[in-house]
């Protein structure tokens, strides 16, 4: 079987591992500061908080920011849930708005139609790893009526002085727009190192600061790492130095932390990571050259004169195929043994938000992008003939269904 996204683990890995485990320090200790040097340098950022996910960032960010009951988050519909939990889960609205026709990325018209005095952030996010329209929406937020209309409720956001934008970076982690790096796109970012992401941790996160210089980002990397850690003001490493046990918990915190055991794949993980990119694009471009011969194939935008994507998600959708007929092409491609995906199912269709109001009808381009999207499997040792298999197969099906 061809699976769909398989870590890269090799002995350089493993060895990373064991070198950790033999240390005698097991969690957040000095791997995980390493390799939060290593993301900053690699994106162009002066600190790094290094997490257990993508989701405790972003949910850093917004309890940071002081979003509560009574405030509004802008997030797209076509995204994963954890977009929005994390918007739930600080006690705020999430407000879904719709994404674009060319790609899966947030709309601007839509983000201008739902801006209140209640917002307080937006979150764009980086689906597949090709950036949102970043200097756009800036111009949008930092725009005289918008800035008017912004409404802050605590000091942090008087500070910044309008409404905050976030990039949910899960995906995209060395993607790129207008010459800056991921990471260096929006006030603060949240990168994912899950499993089967481009660069893992097994599971882990981290975030970046790029908030304007009216703040000092080495303070807030002490902050967020206060914060993750139950407001204790020293983590594990820094209370067994000699006589230093004594410490203090200055809020009630989060438990987010990184650990050394999981930093130690990063560590391998990012010193290879521009090979990484490489053969994942090499995977996109032979992908899209193959499909290109066929009416029906609407190929993924992953690079443009502005964006080049970090190449995650391999997003191929069926012109003109329905939801139905696209499972029934994903069942017979499942019974060739190629493992192939959806992403996503849209939050107003999760059955969470549902029952709060959220309607699939009221975001027409993210249900036409989700119902004939299928994701194909991007992974570093996938060979070209694999590569062959999981598109004759796909070619196979759709021509079976469709046509």
């Amino acid at each position: 079987m061809i699976p769909f996204s398989p870590p890269r683990i090799d002995d350089k890995t493993i060895d990373s591992v064991v070198d950790a485990l033999k240390s005698g320090w097991i969690t957040t200790g000095p791997k995980t500061k390493l390799f939060e040097e290593k993301i900053a340098n690699f994106v162009g950022g002066d600190a790094v908080v290094a997490l257990n996910s993508a989701t405790a960032g972003l949910q850093l960010i917004l309890n940071w920011l002081g979003i509560q009951e009574g405030d509004e988050v802008i997030v797209p519909a076509y995204t994963y849930c954890a977009s929005a939990n994390v918007v739930i889960h600080a006690g705020a609205t999430p407000i879904l708005v719709d994404v674009n026709t060319h790609d899966f990325n947030i709309n601007l018209e839509a983000i201008e139609k739902a801006i209140t005095p209640k917002t307080k952030a937006i979150i764009a996010v980086d689906i597949a790893g090709f950036p949102a329209d970043y200097e756009e929406i800036y111009a949008l937020i930092k725009s005289a009526e918008i800035k008017n209309q912004f409404s802050p409720r605590t000091e942090i956001q008087k500070k910044i002085g309008r409404i905050t934008l976030v990039a949910d970076a899960a995906h995209s982690i060395g993607a790129h727009y207008k010459n800056k790096n991921s990471g260096m796109l929006a006030d603060m970012s949240s990168f994912s190192f899950h499993a089967v992401k481009n660069l893992t941790t097994a599971e882990g996160g981290a975030v970046v600061f790029n908030v304007d210089d009216k703040f000092n980002h080495k303070q807030l990397q002490k902050e967020f790492k206060t914060s993750s850690l139950h407001g204790q003001t020293k983590d594990a490493f820094s209370k067994m130095q000699v006589g230093a046990w004594q410490y203090d918990v200055i809020e009630a915190g989060f438990k987010c932390n990184m650990t050394d055991l999981h930093a130690a794949i990063g560590l391998v993980e990012i010193d290879r990571y521009e090979e990484t990119l490489t053969k994942r694009k090499a995977i996109f471009d032979y992908y899209s050259k193959r499909l290109s011969a066929y009416k029906w194939a609407n190929i993924p935008i992953y690079e443009t004169k502005e964006k080049t994507s970090s190449y995650h998600l391999y997003l191929l959708r069926i012109i003109d195929c329905t939801e139905e007929q696209r499972n029934l092409i994903i069942q017979k491609i499942s019974e060739k043994e190629v493992a192939v995906n959806v992403h996503y199912l849209p939050i107003p269709m999760l059955s969470f938000y549902k029952k709060l109001g959220y309607n699939i009808q009221n975001y027409p381009n993210t249900f036409n992008n989700y119902k004939n999207e299928i994701s194909l499997p991007v992974w570093y040792n996938l060979t070209e003939e694999q590569m062959e298999t999981v598109i004759s197969t796909v070619i196979s099906a759709v021509e079976e269904v469709i046509g």
